[in-house]
């Protein structure tokens, strides 16, 4: 089987975006992306572009035109989010196979996730994007479930390679009881709301400039609780965790409600997104930026550290901390 990207020489990606109608300059830059393939691109005349080439076969067309839309909703409603620029009236673009579109640049820098300011900043843009995405949900793209984050990868992972023989059981018996405790956090926290949002909010995916933050690739946007756009921006302990979250429930609770059960999500997010997180690794494989990439990945130290790190996790469930702080 052929690696998804091998295509995409530097001649084939400046064709594939002049295919568009576009005339490049020649100047390219590879950008840091592991799921796709994302680029800067010199335009004639004009500001570079970025140039994304979805994985093949990840995706629906649909799917894509989906999160499209959702951009373009948001910068309807004058939201920092960066929508895809419509040529002749698409967005999807099509090349030899592949699925590509166009976003203006914008830089920007890591969010200071420890400035109270910051936080309460990215609270109020998160509360604009979750009135939106209440609006309607997504038809074609999935919703966050424990079962297509937490069984389905650990059912994939069982099936490869990477597994240790010597720590295949023990992995499998703590992956279950984290997934048992997953499920009590589900409970506990009840009946939620299932909205459209980023679904990947870390620090690398919002950009921050004097004017304030703007929120890059929405690639996995999906259907799912609040709580997952915002938990991400939380660390250390719960003290700080609860501290951090009370600037960015400060910012948020402007512009949308927030219902304080979903913090039973809290741990139960963070474990599904250890186990997905690997699953994910798992098959990118034959890609070859992933051997390079996560080297570890496939070493028994990866697997322990990882048992350890599911252990954690099933106390820190079980405890509920920072439900606890509020």
């Amino acid at each position: 089987m052929s690696a998804p990207f091998e295509a995409l020489t530097p001649d084939f990606v400046l064709t594939a975006v002049e295919a568009s109608g576009l005339f490049c300059d020649g100047r390219l830059l590879t950008l840091n992306s592991y799921e796709n393939r994302v680029y800067q691109v010199g335009i004639e005349d004009s500001v570079p572009l970025i140039a994304k080439f979805y994985r093949p076969g990840r995706w629906s067309d649909e799917a894509i035109l989906e999160e499209h839309a959702f951009l373009a909703e948001l910068a309807e409603a004058e939201i920092p989010a960066v929508p895809a620029i419509a040529i002749d009236g698409r967005t999807l673009h099509q090349y030899q196979g592949f699925r590509i579109a166009l976003f203006p640049r914008r830089g920007g820098r890591a969010p200071e996730l420890d400035d109270p300011a910051v936080l309460g900043w990215l609270g109020r843009f998160l509360g604009r994007i979750h009135a939106i995405g209440a609006q309607q949900p997504f038809v074609h793209r999935p919703d966050l479930t424990i079962q297509n984050f937490g069984e389905a990868p650990r059912d994939e992972l069982l099936k490869s390679p990477f597994l240790p023989p010597e720590l295949r059981d023990t992995w499998l018996s703590v992956v279950n009881q984290a997934l048992d405790g997953v499920r009590r956090c589900f409970d506990r926290a009840g009946a939620l709301p299932s909205i459209r949002l980023h679904g990947d909010v870390h620090s690398g995916n919002v950009l921050w400039t004097d004017a304030g933050p703007h929120f890059v690739d929405f690639d996995d946007a999906r259907n799912g609780p609040a709580i997952q756009d915002l938990w991400m921006l939380l660390s250390g302990d719960a003290q700080a965790m609860a501290r951090q979250f009370d600037h960015v429930l400060e910012g948020y609770e402007q512009f949308a409600d927030f219902n304080p059960a979903s913090l039973h999500l809290v741990e139960a997010l963070r474990t599904l997104r250890l186990i997905h997180y690997a699953g994910w690794i798992a098959k990118r494989w034959i890609d070859p930026a992933f051997p390079a990439a996560f080297s570890w990945f496939d070493t028994p130290r990866y697997w322990q550290d990882m048992i350890l790190a599911l252990r954690e996790q099933v106390a820190l469930m079980d405890e509920s901390p920072l439900a606890r702080q509020f």
